[in-house]
């Protein structure tokens, strides 16, 4: 029997088709789809915003930081469970995050932990919507108010989540920064893009993603000027989204009303074949909201649980061929972070307890009935063996 791998893109022809007509157009770098593409994004996204594409949210980050003049002695809050590049773009321009706790329930970013890490250093918060449920944005926005700072959206995951009936990206942020990586909730291959309703943010992020050109290739050869004259207006980047991933993208991007059903089916499936199981399921979205579903990760929920415990259920997992990630090791555990400041696992409680017993189970939409059964059968019959094994031990003990 194959093993069902943790994620795989869903590509069909027409998004075969599409990259082969970038292809044959002879636009191959950034063109006229992605241009569409921006407009087409900013369009479904709504609420007046404009987009700028980039060749990866960890690009558009930087892009987004960069413009908000975000440097050298600055601090930027950012939670501790996420993936390194939520704050590695931080030190790229020579500031400092500031790395904090999470809420046990949700796993995003705490605000009464952020509010105790706000210091007068403190440029900017940047949230990360876990697995596609959105964090608590009226708090966190409050505190920003209150204390002057920058909201930055790493919506990675958040594709199309919603908060408060509005979509994730319209919110009164800087900028909110999505993610096309091949296992996202649409794809480009390696791709993301930047929204803002701040125009001047926009236009420093487009011309920033390459070299600091005042016009891009596309632009120079629609324009009256000599399509071989430009001008560097600062030292910037190469971070531009190429007209094949576009297309990709712009097919995908017809699909996603599609790849959210299939995702919030196959989660709707997950909680109630393992409702009655020693586990935390992912926590779901308010009544009216959308979660993208990007990421459905377990914990396990039983008295004296260790993270040997999870490790041994991803082991067995792995033998009967389902493929396990986990999302994430918190960042204050990874050497570079700890060391340059200093991190103490004291001070990330929720997150210590965490990740010592999560784990993300395969959610994409390429995955058939018999898939989605296999993963149900064998998390249950593994969970149920782990747990009546440790209760019998516990009870021998005694």
């Amino acid at each position: 029997m194959s093993s069902i791998p943790y994620a795989l893109p869903d590509i069909g022809e027409a998004e075969i088709d599409a990259v082969a007509d970038a292809m044959r157009s002879g636009w191959v770098t950034t063109g006229p789809a992605a241009r569409a593409f921006e407009q087409e994004f900013a369009a479904r996204i709504g609420g007046g915003v404009h987009a700028v594409g980039v060749n990866s949210a960890t690009a558009g980050l930087h892009l987004a930081m960069e413009a908000l003049g975000i440097g050298q002695g600055d601090e930027v809050i950012a939670p501790t469970l996420t993936f390194t590049a939520t704050v590695e773009v931080v030190r790229y321009l020579g500031a400092d995050p500031r790395i904090v706790d999470v809420d046990p329930m949700t796993l995003n970013i705490d605000p009464v932990a952020i509010e105790a890490a706000i210091t007068p250093r403190t440029k900017a918060i940047v949230v990360v919507h876990y697995g596609g449920l959105a964090c608590p944005m009226h708090e966190i926005l409050s505190l920003a108010d209150r204390y002057g700072l920058a909201v930055i959206e790493d919506a990675a995951h958040a594709f199309p989540t919603t908060y408060h009936g509005a979509m994730i990206g319209t919110l009164r942020t800087a900028a909110t920064i999505f993610s096309f990586y091949a296992n996202k909730t649409m794809t480009t291959g390696e791709g993301g893009m930047i929204v803002s309703h701040d125009l001047a943010l926009i236009d420093r992020t487009r011309k920033m993603r390459l070299h600091g050109i005042d016009r891009d290739a596309f632009d120079r050869f629609r324009s009256n000027r000599p399509s071989w004259y430009y001008e560097v207006v600062a030292p910037g980047y190469k971070y531009n989204l190429s007209d094949m991933a576009a297309a990709l993208g712009r097919v995908q991007l017809t699909r996603i009303d599609e790849f959210l059903a299939k995702r919030e089916a196959i989660a709707t499936r997950y909680d109630a074949a393992w409702a009655d199981l020693p586990i935390i399921l992912p926590p779901r979205p308010s009544s009216g909201d959308q979660h993208a579903w990007h990421i459905y990760a377990l914990r396990l929920d039983w008295e004296g649980v260790t993270e040997a415990d999870r490790d041994d259920v991803i082991a067995r997992l792995f033998e009967e061929g389902i493929g396990i990630s986990v999302h994430y090791i918190p960042l204050h555990k990874h050497p570079y972070w700890r060391e340059k400041y200093d991190l103490k696992p004291e001070q990330y409680p929720a997150a210590e307890k965490i990740f010592s017993t999560i784990f993300s189970v395969p959610l994409y939409t390429a995955m058939d009935d018999s898939q989605i059964d296999r993963v149900i059968e064998a998390v249950r019959k593994i969970i149920l063996a782990k747990y009546g094994e440790k209760k019998t031990l516990e009870e021998y003990s005694c």
